[in-house]
C-alpha cells in the first residue's frame, strides 16, 4: 500500500518518525514535504497529498501541521479527498470505516508520537464498511466539492501566496 505524506515545517520531525514508523511496517511512502523546518506555508502541503490520494499515485494520505486544522482543511478542498482530522485512533478509525476517509489529519504538536502511531495504525488498518447510510451521507459530502480547473496538478497554485508568506503577511 503507498501512503502519501504531508506536512508543515513546525512538525517536519514527527512526519520523519512517522514515515520510518511505515516503512518499517511494509508501507510504500510518497513524502510531499515540506523537508526541513524552514517556515513553510501549509495548504500546499495538503494539495499535494490530496491530489495524490485523487489522482491513484497513493492509496491513502496523511496530513500533519500544528494543530492539524489547516493542512486538513487544504486536503479536503480537493475532489475525490474526504480528509479527517482525528484526535486519536477512535476518531481515525471511524473515519475511514463510517465515512471511506481516504486522508487522515492531526496535529502533530498537538498529540505525542506514540498517539501518532496508534492514529495511523488505527486508520491504515481499518476498512470502510459501506451501509445504505454511510454511502448516503458521503454521497452528500462528495456532492458538496466544485471542481477547480486552475488548482489540479497546477504546481504554481500556491504562488502568490509564497510570496505574501515571504513578505511576513502570514504568520504561524
Amino acid at each position: 500500500m503507498i501512503i502519501s505524506l504531508g506536512n508543515d515545517h513546525i512538525v517536519t520531525y514527527a512526519k520523519i518518525q512517522i514515515s520510518n514508523f511505515l516503512k518499517k511496517a511494509g508501507y510504500q511512502v510518497i513524502d510531499e514535504g515540506t523537508y526541513d523546518t524552514t517556515r513553510t506555508h501549509y495548504p500546499i502541503y495538503g494539495k499535494r497529498v490530496a491530489e495524490d490520494v485523487a489522482d491513484g499515485r497513493a492509496d491513502l494520505g496523511i496530513v500533519l501541521c500544528g494543530d492539524g486544522s489547516g493542512i486538513t482543511m487544504g486536503a479536503n478542498k480537493n475532489e475525490g479527498v474526504r480528509a479527517a482530522m482525528a484526535n486519536d485512533a477512535t476518531g481515525a478509525k471511524y473515519a475511514r470505516e463510517q465515512l471511506n476517509a481516504n486522508v487522515l489529519g492531526f496535529g502533530g504538536a498537538s498529540v505525542g508520537i506514540h498517539l501518532a502511531f496508534d492514529m495511523v495504525t488505527a486508520f491504515l488498518d481499518a476498512t470502510y464498511k459501506e451501509t445504505p447510510e454511510n454511502a448516503a451521507i458521503i454521497k452528500k459530502i462528495d456532492s458538496i466539492a466544485t471542481p477547480n480547473p486552475d488548482q489540479k496538478d497546477n504546481p504554481h497554485f500556491f504562488d502568490e501566496e509564497n510570496e505574501k508568506w515571504a513578505e511576513g503577511v502570514y504568520h504561524d
